[in-house]
């Protein structure tokens, strides 16, 4: 073991494994976060401040979080989130109690959610037998469908009488910093595509903001092909001509449909990372898997980690640690190839089993 020096940057992880197996995938990802810091040869290190936030914390509170739960850990390099959800609390209650505070109260405006198809897992796409695939989808996450503007009224009415409205909400900043977002990471990749996804031809108000600015912004990357398509063709698309992708940008809702799409094509939503970038780095960003709780396996030890330790990887490039991104990432795909995969993708291995497998791959 390598004892931290004077020179050793520590970084202040705070630890929200939430719910379900949002607990047992963080501590994978932990375990393999603290063996790349042990190996780093004094490099850098972990600080962990674990949070026990979530339903089990709303049945003794109830609230999702402290009051001020964000203030807590404001001053954290990074946030690393299990899942939320649990069936003894409402969704949307669970969902706006953690998730979402925390991401809208830190302007985590950009969502990065990469398509990897990993080797060795079996993909229900034909075309991933003979064609290199690797896409990533690129979500606005602060307004949108998401703004959580709205109401529930007329409650007294008799016979079925109530009425809910819920806005989507469409800035010109917003729209804005997502696309330049997405541009300039396109511009980092081979391809150096960029498709732009709306439903303008039937939302004519925020969603024809969204194709104006990003008409105007393309003029600033000449050298980014681009094309705008409608998001039931950019579905079909999906599994059609996959080929044909590398960074896709839409808002909160379509989005977040079309990644979790992404992720189903390429095995199981238990492959899946994202991260809840602010780009800017006045608050910390938050890393974690697509996948939801999982109340039918949680605390069965049959969860699937790669997510969460997808999630760690673009974790560790954030903090400025892009060498011990690759190992992982090396490290997953090594383990996937050897065949040691969870049931969701046909496999028989523990969660343990994988963590273990790519704590041997690490290189």
């Amino acid at each position: 073991m390598t004892t931290p020096t004077t020179d050793t940057r520590t970084f202040d992880i705070s630890a929200i494994p939430a719910d379900g197996v949002g607990l047992e995938v963080v501590d994978a990802g932990r375990t393999v976060l603290d063996t790349l810091a042990r190996e780093s040869k004094g490099e850098f290190s972990f600080s962990w401040r674990e949070l026990d936030w979530g339903s089990d914390y709303y049945a003794r509170h109830g609230r999702m979080m402290p009051e001020d739960g964000p203030d807590q850990v404001s001053d954290s390099d990074a946030i690393y989130f299990g899942a939320v959800g649990w069936p003894t609390v409402p969704d949307h209650i669970s969902l706006w109690g953690l998730r979402l505070r925390l991401c809208q109260g830190f302007d985590q405006w950009a969502n990065v959610r990469p398509v990897t198809f990993l080797p060795g897992v079996e993909s229900p796409l034909r075309k991933a037998d003979t064609t290199p695939l690797d896409w990533v989808v690129v979500r606005e996450n602060s307004e949108g469908e998401y703004a959580g503007f709205g109401g529930r009224n007329f409650n007294g009415r008799p016979g079925q009488g109530e009425v809910a409205t819920q806005s989507a909400v469409f800035t010109e900043v917003g729209c804005e910093r997502i696309i330049r977002f997405a541009f300039d990471l396109a511009r980092t990749r081979p391809r150096r595509k960029l498709s732009s996804v709306t439903k303008s031809n039937a939302q004519q108000y925020g969603m024809v903001l969204w194709d104006e600015v990003f008409e105007r912004v393309t003029a600033d990357y000449p050298d980014v092909e681009t094309e705008s398509v409608l998001v039931d063709a950019m579905s079909a698309k999906f599994i059609l001509h996959p080929e044909d992708l590398d960074v896709v940008v839409a808002s909160n809702l379509n989005a977040d449909i079309l990644s979790d799409l992404g992720s189903a094509l390429a095995g199981s939503l238990g492959l899946a990372a994202s991260a809840n970038l602010n780009p800017e780095r006045r608050f910390p960003s938050m890393f974690e898997p697509v996948h939801g709780s999982a109340p039918d396996i949680a605390g069965k030890g049959l969860c699937n980690p790669i997510g969460a330790l997808g999630s760690a990887a673009l974790m560790l490039d954030h903090l400025g640690l892009p060498d011990a991104a690759k190992s992982l990432q090396r490290g997953i795909e090594e383990t996937c190839r050897r065949g040691v995969l969870t049931p969701d993708v046909g496999g028989s291995a523990t969660t343990q089993d994988v963590t273990n497998a790519v704590i041997d791959s690490l290189n």
